[in-house]
């Protein structure tokens, strides 16, 4: 039998050198956050920072240009005070009632017609889902002439059947129900969609036992499709909740030219002044950055507000 050759031992040199330690924690997968951290710096830079920032300066006073001064919580106190202000949260408050339901009605209908539908189904949801991504200020230039005074589509509907035209950009309720008919229009067909996804969602066997059990259409929606439906549902009202209360483009370029006193103004007796529209009339028309942070975070705090109360009730109504 041939015998195994023998292993060399290894140098000296080579014996001596300390064995590493394997790396842990965020050593090991460096590369990996690496990869990601372009994203993070990009939101410390343009999200956090700002975000900071913009609270410092709501307990100073700046023009923009000038050096800074302190006002303390005297930004805050006048913010409570301000009638405008509170003006404007009413209005935006009106806004978002009178786009929002109808909105949401509208778009469950939509879905529930669209998840019906045995033909041509995704040309319905992209037909659907063009106008929230068609451009706003496009859609708010359209909507001005549909509701011009003179030579609206609306106008000259109202006179084929009989009645006065109403001046739909000069009159305070007026104005309202443009911006929120403009809303209803581009947030429908998005919200359809999300409406379509759950009702895809809901087991089929369900439907078929409300039918073995004589569930007609009315009670099988209200009984079996809402209830499953609640999750998506208190999802498109929170979201609908923020982006309504945060309205600016709507109002702003719709009324732009109704007014001569600020593009910001809101229409004429600042009807249509919602809350981010005084943001930007105190912060860029007076110069006020500081009472401007502060209205800014008033707004923040009201969205924060309705979208609590929005799920609450929807969770309420869940529980009982």
């Amino acid at each position: 039998m041939a015998a195994l050759p023998t292993l060399e031992k290894p140098p000296a040199a080579l014996a001596d050198l300390p064995v590493g330690r394997p790396r842990t924690g965020w050593r090991k997968y460096w590369h990996l956050y690496a990869a990601i951290s372009p994203f993070y710096l990009l939101f410390l830079c343009f999200g956090l920072i700002p975000v900071g920032f913009s609270l410092y300066l709501s307990f100073h006073r700046w023009d923009g240009l000038g050096s800074m001064e302190w006002a303390g919580l005297s930004q805050y106190r006048y913010l409570l005070s301000d009638t405008e202000f509170w003006s404007s949260i009413g209005t935006t408050i009106v806004i978002w009632a009178l786009a929002t339901f109808p909105m949401i009605f509208l778009a469950m209908v939509t879905a529930v017609m669209l998840n019906s539908a045995v033909r041509f189904k995704n040309l319905y949801r992209v037909a659907y889902f063009l106008p929230n991504v068609t451009s706003v200020v496009a859609i708010a230039i359209i909507f001005g002439s549909v509701f011009s005074t003179n030579f609206g589509l609306v106008n000259a509907f109202l006179q084929a059947v009989g009645f006065d035209q109403i001046a739909w950009l000069n009159t305070p309720w007026g104005i309202r129900i443009a911006i929120a008919t403009l809303m209803t229009w581009q947030w429908t067909g998005y919200n359809a969609i999300i409406f379509l996804a759950g009702l895809q969602t809901v087991p089929g066997e369900l439907y078929e036992a409300a039918r073995m059990d004589g569930a007609g259409p009315v009670q099988t929606f209200f009984r079996i499709t809402l209830p499953m439906m609640r999750p998506v549902l208190l999802f498109v009202l929170v979201v609908s909740t923020v982006t309504g209360l945060q309205s600016f483009s709507e109002p702003q370029v719709l009324l732009q030219n109704t007014s001569n006193d600020s593009t910001f103004s809101g229409g004429p007796g600042h009807a249509g002044r919602t809350m981010v529209l005084y943001f930007f009339q105190q912060t860029f028309d007076n110069n006020d950055f500081g009472y401007g942070a502060a209205v800014a975070w008033g707004i923040f705090l009201v969205v924060v507000l309705f979208s609590i109360i929005n799920w609450r009730l929807v969770q309420r109504r869940g529980e009982d």
